[in-house]
């Protein structure tokens, strides 16, 4: 491994939680090693350990310190024929290999080093899906006059075709799709494609809103129930997911993203009197976004009224204030990929490696 990406995967405890997002998302392997003042490994920190920290106190200014495995799984240099066999005995996927002041001097990558690698993917299976189709996209106007917002390509594929395929890989093969706006041209491309999962269509006469068309479902679930939007991608372990549902006894769980968003002017602190405190230089403020996907418990469907227009927020409002249980499942900036405008759409291609020929 080059110094350039060995270095991608090495932070310090100087980080903050919310930075320590961003650094694990630019080595897109799911883990950053720590090091101390003298650069030796003194703990590990995966998306998971940042995960049950955010969960448990909602902190995003915090050290890294407070989330890190301070006992790192590691191998000598020397010993790195051993990696392979101690990878899957520890059951990690990344390994630093450190010299005899513990500094690191490479890491190893068990997808790099295999052939192929077993799939550790939960099985999902009739667990239902519904995507919400209906919309008219009208941010990505005037794509939308002509096509569906769902069948925007990313690349050559639609979004709702990649979304699908997202689930399709944990098992699921049961699909309601609720569609309005220009249906006949959803319905068509998939009639077409002929795919190896069933859809199910369910079709609004109105608007009825992100959650309005649920009451439209004539199935009974009996599972908790995956409700996503169709412009959004979600990079995340649906089967880490699903288990924090139903362990956290949530009645919805929300998947909400970081967003940071950078303010690019220097701030001024002033006192009472107008005097000059202090200046804050191009400040980045951390916050966790709603990226319009749920799992929701089918007993709160009857909370939606019939035939009005109800939104998914409206829906969440409704069993918080009847005392229901409702939680968020924290995710990274970058496993987050919408493309409900122009700008995003770019940014979703660069994170998917899609070369757009031209």
């Amino acid at each position: 491994m080059n110094k350039e990406r060995l270095n991608k995967f090495i932070g310090t405890l100087n980080l903050s939680i919310a930075e320590t997002m961003e650094r694990i998302d630019l080595n897109a392997r799911g883990i950053l090693f720590i090091v101390d003042e003298q650069e030796r490994l003194i703990g590990s920190v995966s998306d998971g350990d940042i995960r049950r920290w955010i969960l448990k106190t909602g902190s995003l200014t915090h050290s890294v310190d407070n989330a890190m495995m301070k006992e790192p799984k590691f191998l000598f240099s020397k010993e790195r024929e051993l990696a392979k066999s101690f990878m899957k005995k520890e059951q990690i996927t990344a390994l630093p290999l450190i010299d005899a002041n513990k500094k690191i001097v490479d890491i190893v990558i068990l997808t790099e080093i295999e052939e192929k690698m077993d799939s550790n993917k939960a099985d999902l299976s009739g667990v239902p899906l519904v995507i919400m189709a209906g919309g008219k996209g009208t941010r990505l106007y005037p794509y939308t006059k002509i096509l569906p917002k769902p069948l925007i390509p990313i690349g050559d594929t639609p979004i709702i075709e990649r979304i699908i395929d997202s689930f399709i890989e944990y098992g699921i093969r049961k699909i309601y799709m609720t569609v309005n706006y220009k249906k006949g041209m959803i319905k068509s491309y998939f009639s077409d494609l002929s795919p190896q999962y069933e859809i199910c269509y369910v079709e609004e006469d109105r608007p009825l809103g992100t959650a309005g068309s649920l009451k439209l479902i004539k199935d009974k679930f009996e599972l908790p129930v995956f409700v996503t939007n169709c412009d959004s991608l979600i990079r995340a372990n649906y089967g880490d997911l699903y288990e924090y549902h139903r362990k956290s006894e949530n009645q919805i769980t929300i998947v909400a993203a970081l967003k940071n968003i950078v303010i690019p002017y220097g701030v001024m602190k002033y006192g009472e009197n107008g005097e000059l405190i202090g200046m804050d230089e191009k400040p980045k403020n951390s916050y966790f976004i709603n990226t319009g996907m749920y799992i929701i418990n089918p007993d709160i469907i009857e909370k939606i009224p019939d035939n009005v227009m109800f939104h998914m927020p409206h829906l969440v409002e409704a069993v918080m204030k009847d005392g229901g249980s409702v939680g968020m499942y924290p995710i990274s900036e970058d496993s987050f990929l919408d493309m409900g405008e122009f700008s995003e759409m770019k940014r979703m291609e660069d994170k998917l490696n899609i070369v757009v020929e031209k």
